[in-house]
């Protein structure tokens, strides 16, 4: 009998049994093992990415799916005439919003990809000029946020903010309360976040008031912007006066960004909009990203 037909045979085999038995409890052990240390590690880096982009850590989730990024890229593509720019410039929003919220105090107001979408897409319209304005700021975290954008595309912006300063979000409609990050919505907190923005950020000019009173439009009038960011009173009337007020202060070319358009939480914003284009207007509605209008001055 060859060596083969002897190991073939069932004394053979029977006399093997243990041995192989042995070794696959061996295998059995070590695999189980490894499938734990990959389980854990699994677990690790999950409760990890929740710390740094998840609600746990930020109390609003700033985790992109696959499906709003893509129509996100298509959205910006189509304002700004290129996919590869609009690819790279949010994903460098991303990765900006990402740090800014880390380092700051409070955070930027609304959901990741309408933020992204305003940061990437501002630089790509090629404003006229780098004077910046922001109606309604938060935290200043957004403006800081184009700040470093704009000098990404070789800029040297220029910024004013108008913000009441109440102490938390205002909304007509809504409750005031404290914000979910437990930090007062105060000057102080928006001159810190600005401060991460370099030079920029603490030559902004802020004035403190309401956007429609007569003295803070006098005040910040003084100039013609090529940035002007609608972020303020959501309602119909609030959105009229301040689409009228950047109709007089807008630069030739000047890019209008209208924050929560299409938003069903703020119907007031696309109803407001939607009548100033009826009227004569120096305003051209040049399409959307998220939830955000992208309007251009004649």
């Amino acid at each position: 009998m060859n060596s083969r037909s002897l190991l073939r045979s069932p004394v053979s085999r029977r006399l093997l049994r243990p041995v192989a038995d042995l070794i696959d409890q061996r295998i059995d052990r070590r695999v189980e093992r490894e499938v734990r240390s990959a389980v854990r590690e699994a677990s690790a880096h999950r409760l990890s990415n929740e710390l740094l982009l998840g609600s746990p850590g930020r109390g609003l989730s700033r985790v992109v799916a696959d499906g709003p990024l893509k129509r996100l890229h298509a959205e910006v593509a189509a304002l700004a005439g290129g996919r590869d720019a609009a690819v790279r410039n949010v994903a460098t929003a991303y990765r900006l919003l990402v740090a800014l919220e880390s380092l700051g105090v409070g955070r930027v107001a609304g959901g990741t990809m309408n933020i992204c979408g305003k940061l990437g897409t501002i630089p790509l319209l090629d404003p006229p000029n780098d004077e910046i304005l922001e109606i309604g700021t938060l935290y200043g975290m957004f403006s800081t946020g184009l700040l470093r954008m704009m000098e990404r595309d070789g800029r040297s912006p220029s910024l004013t903010i108008v913000d009441p300063f109440a102490g938390v979000q205002l909304q007509p409609g809504t409750d005031p309360r404290p914000d979910p990050t437990g930090s007062p919505v105060d000057e102080h907190a928006v001159r810190t976040n600005l401060a991460l923005a370099g030079p920029a950020g603490t030559a902004a000019r802020i004035r403190r008031g309401y956007s429609e009173d007569p003295e803070t439009r006098a005040a910040v009038s003084d100039r013609a912007y090529g940035v002007i960011v609608v972020d303020g009173d959501h309602s119909a009337k609030g959105v009229r006066q301040d689409l009228q007020w950047a109709e007089e202060i807008a630069a030739p070319g000047a890019v209008v960004v209208l924050d929560d358009f299409g938003d069903p939480a703020w119907p007031g914003v696309k109803e407001a909009l939607d009548e100033h284009l009826k009227d004569g207007t120096r305003f051209t509605y040049l399409g959307k990203a998220a939830h955000s209008a992208f309007l251009r001055a004649s």
